[in-house]
């Protein structure tokens, strides 16, 4: 399937690595020209040119800092000529006890994975509205729908976006000129976090690394962890031109991990 986006301009956030360069690949294939950000400049151009290999014919800038700062929002976004797909993407806070929480542990939280978001929606969507083609992904978790009791943080500043994003999408100014705002909330994804977070769990539990993650795989109705490219391919379909009457929902990847209807 075409999916109707070659040489539209795309914003991936958290772009070197894991979920968000599986969207960057998805989008590359696309014939998608990519603004692609993260904070570790030296992975972010090793990801860039392995785009620009497997996508020859678009362009791939970068620029590299904490897009939860200021002025490297401003920068990313003047970098696009003008952004047609928007994926937002950035790493969950640590687990914990919210005893243990002071409300600057909360601030930065929200900051990464509320509030960054949401400055970069406004910077991006009346843009879209104007040209009569838009697509919003953000990225946030499984915990959205069925949240974990450690991850108090991720679980109160991804649900506040979630809730902004269920009126925002909604808006016949947007939802109305071909603007959608979507979230995909992933599950278990074999990537280079949740090698780390098994990892440490293990270590703390006195099991072996292996073990653990075959007893988390296990744990998954389809038997094995999710796959970033096919991650990607799913936010590639999101941002097509066929997607236009999806907005406001909330997407499970999670190979049946939640056990509810609804």
């Amino acid at each position: 399937m075409d999916l109707g986006v070659s040489g539209r301009w795309a914003i991936v956030c958290a772009a070197s690595k894991g979920l968000g360069l599986g969207c960057a690949r998805a989008l590359a294939k696309e014939g998608v020209n990519l603004v692609i950000n993260a904070r570790g400049d030296e992975a972010l151009q090793a990801a860039a040119a392995a785009l620009r290999t497997l996508a020859p014919g678009i362009e791939v800038r970068t620029v590299a800092g904490d897009i939860s700062q200021a002025p490297v929002r401003d920068a990313v976004l003047a970098a696009c000529p003008q952004v047609d797909i928007l994926v937002n993407n950035a790493g969950g806070p640590p687990p914990g006890d919210f005893r243990d929480w002071q409300r600057e542990d909360w601030i930065k939280a929200l900051d990464a994975n509320m509030l960054t978001p949401i400055e970069l929606i406004k910077a991006c969507v009346d843009g879209m509205a104007l040209r009569g083609f838009g697509r919003v992904i953000n990225i946030t978790s499984g915990a959205v729908k069925a949240p974990i009791d450690t991850l108090g943080l991720s679980n109160g500043a991804r649900s506040g976006l979630t809730g902004f994003i269920a009126g925002l999408a909604r808006q016949p100014q947007l939802a109305g000129k071909n603007v959608t705002i979507n979230n995909l909330l992933p599950g278990p994804f074999d990537t280079e976090r949740l090698q780390k977070n098994i990892s440490l769990a293990a270590d703390k539990q006195g099991v072996s690394v292996d073990a653990l993650a075959d007893q988390r795989r296990k744990a998954v109705p389809a038997q094995r962890f999710g796959t970033a490219d096919e991650f990607g391919a799913f936010c590639a379909f999101l941002c097509s031109a066929q997607a236009g009457f999806m907005t406001g929902q909330n997407l499970l990847l999670d190979g049946g991990g939640y056990p509810g209807t609804f």
